[in-house]
């Protein structure tokens, strides 16, 4: 007998025995909710019937979310399993790609390499070079039924159903049309003001997501004609939270919280640490979904990778003890910030590295709803009470929230003194994980797009110890303004233009209190080399009210011409004259840069300023 043949016969057998056995994976993701408008996650929500079927079925993870509460940003750390400030992808959206590092791909590329046929259908939103090696398809026609006879695909099904544009209806269309949930009976947040537009806003929303669940019964139809049920594990979930006023686009966690249901099938339970019809509080993240399929699929999970798996092999109930999630937001569109978030257990920590920066600040898209636009009016009219007008005032630099007894963070615990003891440790561990990737962020966006977008990574490791400092300057908010001033004095002299910047940001945060620091400031306003720092002096002049800085910050866009420094100056303008109300601006377009001009947020942003817009 041919024992070396036999004995290679059996292993190919054994091998290809494993191949067949790999799962199929097909994720079904829903467009801008969180968990709150369903209810099976949220009291307030509507019954979705073909999705708690699946969760009877599966599991429900009571605390999945997204790491950034917008499409863009929120789809690159999934596709990647990298944190967004860390690749530079957390901008809404960039109008350049990043290009990632060699050793850092798309995870559907691993799963092909490893025999997969991998389609989309079809949203992508990535801010990211994407080369041909990430799907066999992507497109409004990509299916599992295209690939070879027994081959295992892992199949993304998008539903643009409830995404924020379907709120984009005038008020003619609300009275017109009528909407199948009762108004009188749907919950409006108590940050939001409670009228009619608001209520109609909440019904309106959730027939979307009554429309949307029929479409997720749908997918799983068609999965059922092709007899995959039961070789298929189903993913559904949200794509970030939204959509009604300060959801998407915010560190709330009516923009994080995501609805998570994940299906596996008879001979697939092995690979899951919990059984059918349960549900779990640990904690998973957007980061962590590319480890999970790769580690479902038999596929091993690269070292690149920031997340870690909550389903497949070596996973159980004693390794998934996770009880943290972070979050990030930056710029959407025209509209700036720079806020960060950590959760541990109930507990919910916000840095607003830049608070005097309003929440409420005109972003167009978001305006195009009629809920934002009355909301807007009914603080210009004094009309709202004091959680409600929060929105549209400069922010504590840290907030700190027990999201189980205040779920839509109302009651800022960061100064209560029983909660000292909580904030140091989640301020810790906020800082702990800026500095671990490190945030790029810390550079302002035109120059991460000039000096990083090549390779971040490699230009987050090489200047780690500058972003420490610039986080070490901006933490200078946190502190008594006594205590922090001659640490600023020093940094305003500093021969880092970075530094300058940070400690600039760091005296508009303090305002008023940082009054005795104005005429280094104004100097700077003038003489300064970085055109962003005499900026940042003339905001600060600005906010405090104590000089007209209009001319310097119009006279500076002018000067400009980078797109995205000239979009931050516009950003400032907008902040000043809607909200400081401090300074008057009068734009000659004609004057701003032919290239930047060009730009469409730019363009958005003037529309504005020059009463361009219906709303």
């Amino acid at each position: 007998m041919n024992y070396s043949f036999f004995f290679s016969t059996l292993l190919f057998c054994y091998f290809a025995n494993l191949k067949a056995q790999q799962p199929n994976v097909v994720w079904i993701v829903s467009e801008d909710n969180s968990k709150h408008y369903m209810k099976l996650f949220d009291a307030h929500g509507v019954h979705t019937p073909t999705i708690e079927k699946l969760a009877q079925n599966g599991i429900q993870f009571n605390r999945a979310f997204s790491n950034a509460a917008v499409c863009s940003a929120a789809r690159s750390s999934i596709i990647t399993g990298v944190y967004g400030p860390k690749l530079a992808t957390h901008y809404h959206r960039s109008e350049q790609k990043v290009t990632l590092p060699e050793n850092i791909k798309m995870f559907p590329e691993y799963l092909r390499e490893a025999g997969y046929y991998t389609t989309n259908n079809a949203k992508e939103d990535y801010n990211i070079h994407k080369n041909n090696n990430v799907w066999d398809d992507s497109s409004n026609k990509a299916s599992w039924r295209n690939r070879k006879k027994g081959q295992p695909f892992f199949h993304v099904y998008n539903i643009g159903t409830t995404h924020e544009g379907s709120l984009h209806f005038s008020e003619k269309e609300m009275n017109t049309t009528p909407t199948n949930t009762a108004l009188e009976q749907v919950f409006v947040q108590p940050n939001h003001p409670q009228t009619k537009i608001f209520s109609y806003t909440n019904a309106f929303y959730l027939d979307r997501i009554s429309k949307m669940d029929a479409e997720v019964g749908e997918v799983i139809c068609e999965l059922k004609r092709d007899n995959l049920l039961e070789s298929t594990i189903i993913f559904y979930y949200g794509d970030h939270g939204g959509v009604l006023p300060n959801s998407k686009g915010y560190l709330k966690e009516t923009g994080l919280h995501v609805p998570l249901i994940v299906s596996i099938p008879e001979q697939y339970k092995h690979l899951a640490p919990f059984s059918s019809g349960t549900s779990t509080n640990t904690f998973v993240s957007f980061v962590d979904f590319s480890a999970t399929v790769l580690n479902v699929a038999g596929v091993k999970v690269p070292k690149t990778i920031d997340g870690v798996p909550f389903l497949g092999r070596n996973v159980s109930k004693h390794t998934l003890q996770n009880k943290e999630t972070f979050g990030y937001a930056d710029r959407f569109d025209e509209k700036y910030d720079m806020v960060r978030s950590v959760r541990i257990g109930n507990l919910k920590y916000i840095r607003n590295f830049q608070p005097f920066n309003v929440d409420g600040l005109m972003n167009n898209y978001r305006y195009k709803q009629l809920a934002y636009s009355e909301w807007k009016l009914l603080f210009d009219k004094g009309q709202l009470n004091e959680i409600q007008a929060s929105f549209f005032k400069p922010k504590a630099p840290e907030e700190v929230y027990d999201v189980e007894k205040d779920p839509f963070e109302t009651n800022n615990l960061a100064y209560d003194a029983a909660y000292h003891k909580e904030l140091l440790k989640l301020r810790k561990s906020l800082n702990s994980w800026i500095k671990s990737m490190p945030d790029l962020s810390f550079y302002p966006e035109h120059l991460i797009m000039e000096k990083a977008f090549i390779n971040p990574i490699a230009f987050g490791a090489a200047h780690k110890k500058n972003i420490s400092s610039y986080l070490k300057i901006a933490n200078l908010q946190l502190l008594p303004f006594d205590e922090a001033k001659p640490k600023l004095l020093k940094y305003l002299d500093s021969p880092d233009e970075l530094e300058r910047y940070w400690a600039l940001i760091s005296c508009s945060s303090f305002g008023l209190k940082a009054s005795e620091l104005s005429d280094k400031i104004e100097a700077l306003m003038t003489s300064d080399t970085l055109l962003i720092n005499r900026m940042r002096a003339a905001e600060f002049l600005g906010i405090t009210g104590l000089k007209d800085s209009s001319n310097a910050l119009t006279n500076l866009l002018y000067q400009s011409n980078n797109e995205k420094e000239a979009l931050l100056l516009l950003n400032t303008i907008v902040l000043q004259q809607d909200y400081y109300k401090n300074d008057q601006f009068s734009i000659n377009s004609e004057l701003i840069n032919k290239a930047v001009l060009k730009n469409k947020l730019i363009q958005e942003r003037l529309k504005y300023l020059n009463h361009e817009l219906p709303y």
